[in-house]
């Protein structure tokens, strides 16, 4: 990590700094706008007061991930969906296969999004990113600018950040054979009391069993290099591997990655050829 990028991975961990982050923005217009995402989207659409946001799944028929967005109303008949940068096209097309006699339009918008991140983030008219070690807000717009008194930083600092927070990204993390319960994002972006919606039955199947899955996202450090991929070894065993990972200022790697559930955190292991450690997330509180 260059010297800058350690300056700037304090700003976040410590202080307040901004990173431009890819995010495709879709919005949802119509008279049937919040009653068709009401039945495609975990969360509860339906109760979101204007300007208020939610994360949500977006599932396939059988359960597993399509995408994970923030739900934003924009008055009585206007929504913004805003995902990972290159899966707007993705959701969009997702979407518009259960679109039928619907009226509601949908359209990517030539939107940025301007993360401004870190414990002394000051109060900005934006998306609150109330990641509990990692806060924020998310300044979404054609153009929006760089508060002022705030440091622009580089991408690479903030990844470690996301990482040590246990924020999932979409191709990494999320994938279409992810299950919702394996992120640990159930309790975040699902809604138990709203009616059905497509890719439900997965999810309460796997709640009323006690929220059993075969593996969990879990934090990892790695005393070295280490890239995504690696597989993950406690007592001579693989147990899973990286999805996604970034080196530290102090020279470990941490990582985010699918552990079997036999596999209790924090506990030692290898990585890549190197002692490591798979330890619950957040990684930094």
């Amino acid at each position: 990590m260059t010297g800058a990028a350690a300056e700037g991975y304090e700003l976040l961990l410590r202080g307040c700094a901004a990173v431009w982050l890819e995010r495709d923005v879709v919005l949802v217009s119509g008279p049937d706008a919040t009653t068709y995402l009401q039945g495609q989207l975990s969360q509860d659409v339906v109760a979101l007061t204007d300007g208020a946001s939610a994360w949500s799944f977006v599932l396939q028929p059988q359960g597993k991930v399509d995408a994970w967005v923030r739900v934003t109303r924009r008055g009585d008949d206007a929504l913004l969906l805003d995902v990972d940068g290159g899966f707007g096209g993705a959701l969009v097309e997702r979407l518009s296969r259960f679109k039928l006699r619907v009226k509601a339009d949908l359209g990517l918008l030539e939107h940025r999004c301007l993360a401004v991140r870190g414990p002394r983030t000051p109060p900005l008219d934006g998306l609150r990113f109330d990641w509990a070690s990692f806060p924020g807000v998310d300044l979404i717009g054609p153009e929006p600018e760089v508060p002022r008194g705030v440091a622009l930083v580089e991408p690479q600092a903030y990844e470690v950040r996301r990482i040590e927070a246990g924020v999932p990204r979409m191709g990494a993390e999320l994938t279409d054979r992810t299950i919702p319960e394996e992120s640990g994002l159930v309790p975040l972006g699902v809604s138990f009391e709203k009616g059905c919606y497509t890719g439900q039955e997965l999810v309460a199947r796997v709640d009323s069993r006690g929220g059993h899955v075969p593996r969990r996202l879990r934090g990892v450090v790695v005393d070295g290099p280490a890239a995504p991929g690696a597989r993950v070894d406690v007592d001579g065993r693989e147990v899973g591997s990286l999805t996604s990972a970034a080196r530290h200022p102090s020279g470990h790697t941490v990582a985010l990655g699918y552990i079997g559930r036999q596999v209790e955190p924090p506990v030692e292991a290898t990585c890549a050829g190197r002692p490591a450690s798979v330890r619950e997330l957040p990684l930094v509180s």
